[in-house]
């Protein structure tokens, strides 16, 4: 990892140990960073887009700092060099759901655990939002997906594209959403789903997206699948609906 030494421990304070950590996401290079003032996680990213999502991690939990009933971790610094980004937060105990469903050893705790993911999201979705957002979610998202997918930076083609935009569904009432909901991006403590992580794309939009996305590693295990739904229990989203926010997450 490349970063100011100085930079960083004026956030911090003296480092004791740097260690990339064995769990790595897919845009960012993730280490633990021990001091004398405590431990710490810090995620660095290196191309254009992903310092771009990381920046906006950072804006969303600086913009959460203030004792809002949504657990994330506390938002400590970021530093941005001219070839890196460094977004420094608290380190939280706990594994991700999907470590723990990994580790699970019967069905009936893999239940428990999808039934925890499917409340904890409801909730999410039912709390008053943080701030209004300007214009609509979808348009948004799309606009984005033009831009990564004209760069060559998305799986999603523009023949995609052109066909998510010509079969918009059905509206629905935004609420507050995570934005990536997936197994990987929630921390597990204590055997419940407690924290959420990696909450670059948490803003108002559309509840179905997190919804699509949370189910879609589960969603041909029948027992799974109705797990989740014992703990969401707002909405099921349709078949039809699936595909189309499965297609737009291939932009991200």
């Amino acid at each position: 990892m490349r970063i100011s030494q100085n930079l960083l421990q004026d956030i911090v304070g003296e480092l004791i140990t740097l260690e990339k950590l064995p769990e790595q996401g897919w845009t960012s290079e993730v280490s633990r960073i021990v001091t004398k003032n405590g431990t710490y996680l810090i995620k660095s990213a290196f191309k254009e887009k992903y310092r771009d999502w990381l920046r906006a991690e950072a804006k969303v939990l600086m913009s959460l700092a203030d004792g809002r009933e949504i657990p994330v971790p506390a938002y400590k610094g970021f530093i941005e060099e001219d070839e890196t980004s460094h977004l420094i937060m608290s380190f939280e105990k706990g594994i991700t759901l999907t470590a723990a469903l990994r580790e699970a050893m019967h069905l009936s705790d893999k239940e428990r655990l999808v039934r925890s993911f499917g409340c904890f999201i409801q909730k999410l979705h039912e709390q008053e939002p943080v701030s209004n957002r300007e214009g609509d979610w979808l348009d948004t998202q799309l606009n984005k997906a033009q831009l990564y997918a004209e760069k060559g930076q998305s799986e999603g083609s523009l023949e995609l594209l052109e066909q998510l935009k010509s079969c918009n569904p059905q509206v629905v009432k935004q609420t507050m959403i995570h934005g990536d909901y997936t197994t990987d991006n929630v921390l597990v403590i204590d055997g419940e789903v407690q924290m959420f992580i990696d909450v670059a794309g948490m803003t108002v939009g559309d509840p179905r997206y997190d919804e699509a996305l949370a189910i879609r590693k589960f969603r041909h295990h029948p027992e799974l699948l109705a797990a989740f739904y014992k703990g969401y229990t707002r909405y099921r989203v349709s078949q039809e609906e699936i595909q189309y926010f499965e297609g737009l997450y291939e932009f991200f």
